[in-house]
């Protein structure tokens, strides 16, 4: 096992007791990036690590995060750096910042190994549809399964081992379920807690900074970081900030769990349910209380419409300025509509293309009340539901997706309750902003299993403490492509 794979602290005090360097960690890192075949990045920035981490200075003892290399998802501003967030429309542009959570990154001695790539402007769940083409799921060495998406690049880079740590967005499950696929740790946050500041914006209402650890604790660790307000973003919550790792020791004794019903009853994958009921019971063996509940089968269907058109609609206005004039190549035209329509032509993808379309018909003055106004409504139905679900335990567990990672190849009903419930239920934590974890709890067929707690606003700490207790109890932490060919898992 390499220092790469050890927990942020194991880690830290290696680094203090001259076990090893930044720039060896650097080097560690190169090795496992340049072996790297999943197609995960959009820039590898070794050269600029190896000079940062040359000149890092002296190590500080209470800056857990000294010296600690990452990546960061290509749809993070860069100072400096191509920022293209996988589209055509934006290549060749360079940021003249750095987004509030790369200058806290770099404030706090970090070292950034690359950008990683996305599905094209963060939209979409496949990890198909960057300008790059497919990023592959590093524990498939046949490279026929996904890695999940948008976050897939951090997801993949980080499962192959070649980082301790990778920035992510979530809109949907952006985050959340590439770690299911990917034996991670996904973790967004309560809306606003960190800055969207230089995070190029999808569905603002929707949008959470989010990042994929090896170690729930790493979580904790990186979030006393990154949590709090920033002049920056008028949406960052005045909320105070606490010490997220101060609960970790409580474990899952006298807690009560929730699980929904209608998303177990909804996934046909016999063994992760099997697996999950398992988990259940051995949950319930430690001491903490879990009930099952009703959402209603009719409000969970309607999920995926709620979420498709609330998110095309604020992507179609959000992304105006990506017209060939302000962002994006120049093509030519005798009129505004021509050159916009020109540059958008040649910039997006069908998928971008569709989106925008779904979107802009949603917003028609006609159709308002029909389609966005409605969906708002639907939004809010769902998120009086979830709170009162709530009421009264201390978090909502769930499976994180109905099955291991799918090939790329496999076809899905999407007009199902497994497609519509168990595929897109994660977006419950972005329609109601509350902190959301995924973490690793089974294996099969040698692909990652994930499980997924929702807690309530601003209760991070109490969120970490139970992922906490159930890493410890799984055992299934650090996971990784290096780990797997050590023996590790």
């Amino acid at each position: 096992m390499g220092y790469l794979d050890l927990p942020i602290r194991e880690i830290h005090k290696a680094l203090g007791e001259g076990r090893v360097s930044p720039l060896e960690l650097v080097e560690e890192a190169a090795k496992r990036i340049e072996s790297d075949d999943c197609n995960a990045f959009e820039a590898v920035l070794l050269d600029q690590a190896r000079q940062e981490a040359a000149k890092i200075g002296p190590f500080e003892e209470d800056n857990l995060l000294w010296g600690i290399p990452y990546v960061c998802k290509d749809n993070f501003s860069t100072k400096g750096i191509e920022t293209t967030a996988s589209s055509n429309i934006l290549n060749g542009y360079v940021p003249l910042f750095d987004a509030s959570v790369v200058k806290k990154l770099k404030e706090r001695k970090c070292l950034l190994l690359a950008k990683t790539t996305l599905d094209e402007l963060a939209m979409g769940g496949t990890g198909t549809t960057g300008h790059k083409g497919k990023t592959f799921n590093p524990f498939d060495p046949s490279h026929e399964r996904m890695v999940g998406g948008s976050s897939c690049g951090s997801a993949a880079s980080l499962a192959h081992g070649d980082a301790v740590f990778a920035t992510g967005s979530d809109t949907g499950d952006s985050v959340r379920k590439p770690a299911s696929f990917a034996g991670l740790v996904g973790f967004k946050p309560t809306w606003g807690r960190i800055s969207r500041y230089g995070l190029f914006p999808f569905a603002p209402s929707l949008d959470h900074v989010g990042y994929f650890t090896h170690y729930v604790e790493d979580a904790a660790i990186l979030f006393n970081a990154l949590a709090g307000h920033d002049e920056m973003d008028f949406t960052s919550s005045f909320e105070m900030v606490k010490d997220y790792t101060a609960k970790l020791g409580e474990g899952i004794k006298g807690k009560k769990l929730l699980v929904i019903q209608e998303i177990i009853d909804s996934i046909d994958d016999a063994v992760n349910k099997e697996k999950f009921l398992a988990l259940v019971k051995a949950i319930e063996k430690e001491g903490a209380e879990v009930v099952y509940a009703p959402f209603g089968l009719e409000l969970l269907r309607s999920i995926y419409a709620t979420y498709i058109v609330i998110s095309c609609a604020e992507a179609t206005s959000n992304d105006a300025n990506l017209d060939g004039i302000k962002f994006g190549p120049y093509y030519g035209g005798a009129s505004y509509q021509e050159v916009m329509a020109n540059a958008r032509t040649k910039g997006f993808s069908e998928l971008i293309k569709r989106r925008f379309v779904i979107g802009s018909f949603a917003l028609m003055k006609e159709n308002q009340e029909d389609l966005f106004l409605r969906a708002q409504r639907n939004r809010a139905k769902i998120v009086e539901k979830v709170n009162s679900l709530l009421e009264g335990v201390d978090a909502i567990l769930v499976p994180a997706a109905p099955s291991i990672a799918p090939k790329f190849n496999s076809a899905s009903d999407r007009l199902s309750s497994e497609y519509l419930i168990a595929d897109n239920h994660l977006a419950l934590g972005n329609f109601s902003g509350l902190p959301s974890i995924t973490l690793p709890y089974a294996f099969h067929d040698g692909m990652p299993l994930g499980i997924n707690l929702m807690g309530k606003a601003f209760a991070e700490d109490e969120l970490f403490a139970l992922a906490k207790g159930i890493e410890e109890l799984t055992g299934l932490a650090g996971l990784s492509v290096y780990a797997k060919k050590e023996g590790n898992l």
